[in-house]
């Protein structure tokens, strides 16, 4: 029995009926929903796989390697180098922001979240387990749900490491103090980070839409490396049309056009227009994937 089939078992013991509660004082029922216990199995197992503690190892190197780079680059500047190292010069916090932005564009973040989602459903076709799964019984839609839950957690879970690590390396390699916003008010170091955690929420936020790409794609192959291509190629497609000026009439509907839209949070008073319209942008991704998920999942003949 694999490893997948034995969560699968502890996780799907019905729910304790109300003429087990005396069962349940003496210990005899496990009072856990079985949902949770469902939830808690997907989590052990999305951060449990080598390859994806992989993922988090490089993700959490990369501000690492970023903040030394921009240190030694500082230190052999004249005053003629890009202006975001200006930036993080004169303030630690900008760091995070200068990090976040090279992860996104670079597809680092993207790259993580799409091995996580793609390989959601179809690794567990592709190793059997998928219809076991079905027949504890789990239900398609719980178990779509666990799924998409577990891939949230883990976006949220990246994009919260990379933006705590790079503070950490802003106050350690930088100056810190009072952030000067965009709009030119300078608001004290606590409300900066503050601002900046919110940065790398959104950032989550973006990843989530994301994971639900690869969630879908998910359901229509049992080969976990054709849904992963299949979301990298729509984030690289996505990128490439967003900076073709002759596609404006389509770049507010691309996955990736509100990916950097978080500005707005870093003016005094905040500017919610470009974080509202990127949030409601990642909501629509997020429900039509999902959609698209639950349909193919509920309809599909599982032989695997």
């Amino acid at each position: 029995m694999s490893t997948r089939q034995v969560f699968a078992s502890q996780a799907d013991v019905p729910d304790p009926v109300p003429d087990q509660v005396s069962g349940v004082a003496a210990g005899r029922v496990n009072p856990v929903p079985s949902w949770w216990r469902f939830f808690c199995s997907e989590l052990r197992l999305v951060f449990g796989r080598m390859r994806n503690l992989a993922l988090l190892g490089v993700l959490f190197i990369i501000p690492v390697a970023f903040g030394i780079l921009f240190r030694l680059t500082l230190s052999a500047n004249t005053g003629e180098g890009p202006p975001f190292l200006n930036q993080v010069a004169g303030n630690g916090v900008f760091l995070t922001l200068t990090v976040i932005t090279l992860m996104l564009t670079l597809l680092m973040l993207p790259l993580a979240v799409a091995v996580v989602s793609g390989e959601s459903i179809a690794v567990e076709a592709s190793q059997g387990t998928l219809r076991n799964l079905l027949t504890v019984p789990v239900g398609r839609t719980r178990l779509l749900a666990v799924k998409y839950a577990a891939i949230v957690v883990f976006a949220l879970a990246a994009c919260l490491m990379v933006t705590v690590v790079s503070l950490l390396m802003g106050v350690i390699l930088f100056h810190v103090g009072p952030v000067t916003l965009l709009s030119g008010d300078t608001i004290p170091l606590g409300a900066g980070v503050l601002r900046v955690l919110l940065v790398g929420l959104y950032a989550a936020g973006a990843m989530a839409a994301l994971g639900a790409i690869g969630l879908a794609g998910s359901t229509f192959t049992q080969h976990p490396v054709g849904a992963i291509a299949g979301v990298l190629v729509v984030v690289v497609g996505s990128e490439i049309c967003d900076q073709l000026q002759q596609l404006s009439a389509i770049h507010a509907y691309l996955p990736s056009h509100w990916w950097l839209t978080w500005d707005g949070l870093l003016r005094s008073p905040v500017d919610w227009s470009g974080v509202e319209h990127g949030l409601l942008s990642f909501a629509i991704y997020i429900v039509i994937f999902v959609s698209i998920a639950w349909a193919r999942l509920t309809s599909a003949d599982i032989t695997s």
